[in-house]
């Protein structure tokens, strides 16, 4: 044997024992999580024996490849958190899977920051948006994050206030308490929408939403009909909070937030396991919250409990119950409604010339809306490579009492030299209706391979069942009065029993009826890896919606009822220009609105109505650097909404018939910007924006070509820094500063009325909190200018003044 054939055959014997020795290797997998119950991203991990290491990503997880068969010792350790060591036992070809708790150290307490390069604010991983636990940079789709975090820093005790951080996010409405709609409404790519969903099923509710029990609010972008539907979202997006769940150690806090106008807040959470192996864990989040108005009446009170169990019964089945039980009484927020039939006089707020400080209403003209969610969840792993899961959602909403508003109904008033808008009409009437919502839903949820090409796929079925019962007085006009003239004695006349005495002698106009619907639904959806760079995403639904129609029980009759069907597909490509750090992405998405059948007036022109169709064009960019320090999605969309119906005519035989015909349009473009960063140790930035351009297309000559009330300010603007020492003297110390930018806002545009314009304004906020061991202490001023500001939609309506506020936290 010569000796060159000597050396190949001994390169060649080491090539074969290296390949052998890597097929027979094994792995490491495993997930991290801090004894808050919190994912612990960016944590380094340690094999003892060789000093391999490697870092989680955001959910905590990390993987050790290749390893050797044989024993090995874990070391995990993170400032301000007890050391952990685990051993593990690694098997030749198999993956071996380990689950680590970090605990507070007994000595720092809740005194400690944790670093290690995590930003707090940035953590914008869920399961479901995609309904699928893929990552932000992996999805085509754009959404934005509001955690608790973020709302602990800026002192939040209102849901509308937590949103103001969301970019391109606009409140339209506060909370009516109305039957049916009386939630907030908040403005979303041109279109309205109101906060629907609790852990990605329906959550339903007529009032206010308290932020004791919410990690994190996800807005979720653009027409998403085909995993969603069309009953609880709009076409420019939906709203689902994430709720707190429980975690495996005994722990929690109690905080009281006092503040101007009255404000008094108490909220406690408390975690606890059940039993020794802490298989079963109760978390219980409540809160009590009262406050008055800048306006001479007006309150809201609340008591929210929201207890929530997890049961883990082996490696294979979870379940999880959540429950919410909120019950709220209120006085209506004055919204003062403009005329919808002829021309405004008054075209400003300014003009109106309203002494924005009354309120129209007195304090036992209120409502109460009490609501229960209750969801739960079965997980069920039925392999390494599919898992089932079950959710049950059941919601009962309720509006009872007095509901009030104002209206400009006169062409004005006799009293003043110069007519104008000055004459308000004031409507109330007893509202008493339940809203029941349950919603099953049945996803099987998959992560495999075939060939080289990972698919991760979720397959469902949806059943939502939506049913109403009204027994409501009907609309009394109670007065006129003067909305200039303030000592116009009329004013002080509303009163309680001062409208049950009219609202006794009204015989006509009562609502005693039933409404119910049913949506069946099928869909899938898969994620595919071409390559490690490229993924392709594919969605289609089915939805076949069936209205039973509206009960009259005064007359006994039933009208309104139909069915109808609707498919809705969805596309998107992902490419990571630099893995797990940049992609562009592009999406067509599709949402759908279901639309009653209308009587007309002639025979020939009957027929029924296709559901309403928008179909979303995207792309952009999305960026998640520096080891999650800096976090940017920027975007432009163009959704383009058809299938609308609009108001027509007809000449027959000389006679002019007003029907409805389906082929208007609306078209919303715009670009949206979300930044979260942390640029220093401590220094946190939050910024976003967010342009709009919605126009009617094809539509009445009354609003044709202009933009629709629904758009809110065209341009939006978001932004929070703060700092918080992490070290030396002042170590726990933090300040926060921040606000909102609106355009003007164009909350009337007809051309029967003309244009009503809220002007541009910009509001500044800042806080200042100090965390030493299980305390914490915070300030927070809003609106520091004292800046008077208008929110509407079709209505005026006057937000809060400067308020200063305290917080103090106990957390054990």
């Amino acid at each position: 044997m010569t000796k060159k054939v000597s050396i190949f055959i001994l390169i060649l014997l080491s090539v074969t024992s290296g390949i052998m020795a890597q097929t027979n290797t094994g792995s490491i997998k495993g997930n991290i999580t801090t004894s808050e119950g919190e994912a612990a991203a960016y944590v380094s991990v340690q094999i003892k024996r060789n000093s391999r290491g490697t870092v989680t990503d955001a959910k905590g997880d990390f993987t050790f490849r290749r390893v050797e068969p044989g024993q090995y010792t874990l070391l995990v350790s993170l400032i301000g958190y007890e050391s952990t060591e685990e051993t593990v036992m690694v098997t030749a070809n198999q993956a071996t899977t380990v689950k680590l708790h970090l605990q507070l150290s007994k000595t720092q307490l809740a005194e400690v920051t944790i670093t290690g390069g995590k930003n707090k604010l940035a953590n914008k991983e869920s399961d479901y948006i995609a309904r699928l636990p893929i990552k932000n940079l992996e999805n085509p789709q754009v959404y934005n994050v509001v955690g608790k975090e973020l709302m602990k820093e800026q002192v939040v005790t209102s849901f509308d206030d937590a949103l103001k951080n969301a970019p391109g996010v606009s409140r339209l409405w506060s909370s009516t308490g109305r039957p049916n709609d009386g939630a907030g409404y908040f403005s979303m790519r041109g279109f309205s929408v109101q906060p629907s969903m609790v852990n990605g099923i329906a959550g339903i509710s007529n009032g206010g939403i308290d932020p004791a029990d919410i990690e994190r609010i996800e807005t979720i972008k653009g027409p998403s009909g085909t995993l969603f539907g069309s009953s609880l979202i709009s076409f420019g997006g939906l709203i689902n909070i994430v709720t707190k769940k429980p975690y495996d150690v005994f722990g929690g806090e109690i905080s009281y937030t006092g503040g101007g106008f009255g404000l008094n807040r108490i909220t406690a959470d408390l975690n606890t396991p059940l039993n020794e192996d802490k298989s079963v864990v109760l978390r219980t989040n409540a809160a009590y919250h009262y406050e008055g108005s800048f306006q001479d009446a007006g309150f809201k009170k609340s008591f929210f409990l929201a207890p929530s169990l997890s049961y883990k019964v082996n490696d294979r089945l979870s379940f999880l119950i959540n429950t919410e039980f909120y019950n709220g009484e209120s006085t209506n927020a004055l919204m003062v409604f403009l005329n919808r039939s002829r021309q405004l006089i008054a075209r400003t707020p300014e003009e109106l010339g309203i002494d924005f400080n009354r309120s129209f209403t007195a304090n036992d003209i209120a409502y109460k809306t009490p609501t229960m969610n209750l969801s739960g969840q079965a997980t069920y792993k039925l392999s390494d490579k599919w898992v089932s899961q079950t959710n049950v959602s059941r919601g009962v909403r309720n509006s009872n009492g007095y509901y009030s508003y104002v209206m400009f109904l006169d062409q004005g008033d006799a009293t003043v030299q110069k007519p104008n808008d000055t004459l308000l009409s004031r409507f109330a009437y007893h509202q008493n209706s339940t809203t029941t919502a349950t919603d099953i839903q049945q996803n099987f949820i998959g992560d495999f391979k075939i060939g080289q090409l990972r698919n991760r796929v979720v397959a469902g079925l949806d059943f939502l069942s939506i049913k109403t019962s009204n027994d409501n007085s009907p609309y009394l006009l109670f007065d006129m009065v003067n909305a200039v003239n303030t000592q116009d004695p009329r004013y002080a006349e509303l009163n309680r029993p001062a409208l049950d005495a009219k609202l006794a002698q009204t015989t006509a106009g009562q609502t005693k009826n039933a409404v119910s619907n049913y949506t069946y639904s099928a869909y899938i959806s898969d994620v595919l890896n071409i390559t490690d760079e490229l993924i392709a995403m594919a969605s289609v639904r089915i939805d076949y919606f069936d209205n039973k129609g509206t009960i009259n029980y005064l007359t006994r009759k039933t009208s309104g009822d139909y069915n109808q069907v609707s498919v809705s597909p969805k596309f998107g490509l992902v490419y990571q220009v630099v893995k797990n750090k940049v992609s562009l992405f592009a999406n067509y998405m599709n949402g759908f609105r279901n639309t009653p059948p209308v009587t007309q007036p002639l025979p020939e022109l009957e027929g029924t109505f296709k559901p309403q169709q928008a179909n979303q064009l995207e792309g952009g960019v999305k960026l998640d650097a520096f080891k999650n320090r800096l976090s940017l999605s920027a975007s432009y969309y163009n959704i383009l909404v058809k299938d609308m119906t609009r108001a027509a005519s007809i000449v027959k035989d000389g006679q002019t018939y007003n029907y409805t015909i389906q082929d208007g349009s609306q078209r919303s473009k715009g670009v949206e910007i979300d930044l979260v960063a942390n640029p220093l140790p401590g220094l946190n930035v939050v910024a976003g924006y967010g342009y709009n351009d919605s126009k009617m297309v094809e539509s009445d000559i009354n609003v044709i070509n202009r933009r629709p009330t629904t758009a809110g300010p065209e341009h939006l603007v978001n932004w929070w820094i703060s700092y918080t020492a992490n070290s030396g003297a002042l170590h726990g110390l933090g300040a926060g500063f921040g606000g909102n930018y609106a355009s003007d806002n164009m909350i009337t545009n007809d051309l029967r009325t003309g244009v009503f314009t809220l002007p541009a304004y910009t509001v500044l906020n800042a806080s200042i909190f100090y965390q030493v061991k299980a305390y914490r202490l915070a300030l927070k001023l809003d609106n520091i200018a004292d800046k008077v500001y208008y929110g509407g939609w079709t209505t005026v309506e006057k937000q809060l003044p400067r308020r200063l506020s305290a917080n103090v936290t106990f957390k054990f």
